[in-house]
């Protein structure tokens, strides 16, 4: 997840940088105070930060054993006391160091110019925060029977994260961040067509190495091809982290678990479609000049990719007046008519615009 976002961050600072070279977006202007020392405030902010590595990095290594279960321990109370109190006094010192190095007898107030491209750390948080909450919220919805057996471990659990879902919540928090700040939406969510997609392929390489249960249905067709290796067309997900499966033998520890039947590697199969769908997207940016037009197909390939891939992938079905829909066939089936809705709507506009002036 964290490779993801890196690299989200790095073409959409790439796309934000050219728009902003075209004018399409532009700066905003903000009053700072520079010369001020450390305030209480950031002192105790980095001693946080620094406690919590040290507690939970140096205590993890002082105690390895604790790592056999990660999940448990990064969210239990244990750690090393002495290394946080050291690890919190040492970034509250470089905090203070750092102002103090440009320290004022008067602090000075200073207009300044922010450009979107430098807002891309901020918007990858509020991606980052918002787009977990929606997923965990979107994937509970979906399986309510596990979140009503165990309230507390489906809410706070690491796996169990819904893409589409933080998809949206992510998209409501960007576009409300934009506003705010003086950039138009339309610009930042073409320059995010892209980078959302690589990332999302990039994300399901976790998937596939974890196996966290975002895999297909039982495969037992014959293979098509000989080149093709047995784990990219049947793969049963040896030591998966969900405990998923039968008991592997010989295996000792906590993720000694697979498949009794191969299924279809459906996170293997979207890694390749969603990195040929962002080539697709980054090849064709350029020459979409009409503002949301590249948004429009995103939302349109990305909800055509989701809907086949359910057609072999395990998931929670409802039932709606006869037919059995997964959640993530009723968002891309939304996806795809939102997408084709909204390439009408800018393509007509930019043609009226264009009559009028």
């Amino acid at each position: 997840m964290a490779l993801s976002f890196i690299a989200a961050a790095v073409v959409l600072t790439s796309e934000l940088k050219r728009k902003s070279k075209e004018g399409l977006l532009t700066y905003k202007e903000e009053k700072i105070v520079v010369g001020q020392p450390a305030s209480i405030g950031e002192l105790l902010l980095n001693f946080f930060l620094g406690f919590i590595l040290g507690y939970k990095l140096i205590g993890a290594y002082l105690d390895r054993h604790e790592l056999i279960d990660t999940q448990s321990y990064i969210l239990s109370s244990k750690g090393s006391w002495v290394a946080g109190i050291i690890g919190g006094l040492l970034f509250a010192f470089l905090k203070w160091q750092e102002k103090n190095k440009v320290k004022l007898a008067k602090p000075e107030e200073r207009i300044i110019r922010i450009w979107p491209q430098d807002r891309v750390g901020d918007m990858v948080i509020y991606a980052f925060i918002f787009g977990f909450i929606g997923a965990k919220i979107f994937h509970n919805l979906e399986n309510i029977d596990d979140l009503i057996k165990d309230p507390i471990g489906s809410l706070i659990s690491f796996s169990g994260l819904t893409f589409y879902g933080g998809l949206i919540c992510a998209t409501i928090a960007i576009w409300y961040y934009c506003k705010r700040n003086n950039m138009n939406p339309i610009h930042v969510a073409d320059s995010f067509a892209p980078a959302m997609m690589l990332a999302y392929g990039i994300g399901r390489m976790g998937c596939q190495i974890a196996g966290d249960g975002d895999w297909g249905i039982v495969n037992t067709h014959p293979k098509p091809f000989s080149w093709l290796p047995d784990w990219a067309w049947a793969y049963n997900y040896p030591h998966n982290v969900i405990g998923e499966g039968v008991q592997i033998p010989n295996c000792l520890g906590q993720y000694c678990s697979q498949l009794p039947s191969a299924v279809f590697p459906t996170p293997l199969y979207e890694i390749v479609a969603c990195l040929l769908l962002f080539a697709f997207l980054w090849s064709i940016r350029k020459k979409i000049t009409t503002p949301g037009v590249l948004t429009a197909i995103y939302l349109i390939v990305n909800g055509v990719e989701r809907f086949f891939i359910e057609l072999i992938r395990v998931n929670t079905k409802y039932h709606i007046f006869g037919i059995n829909p997964t959640q993530a066939e009723l968002i891309a089936a939304f996806l795809v008519i939102s997408g084709v809705g909204l390439l009408i709507f800018f393509i007509t506009q930019n043609k009226t615009e264009q009559v009028v002036s």
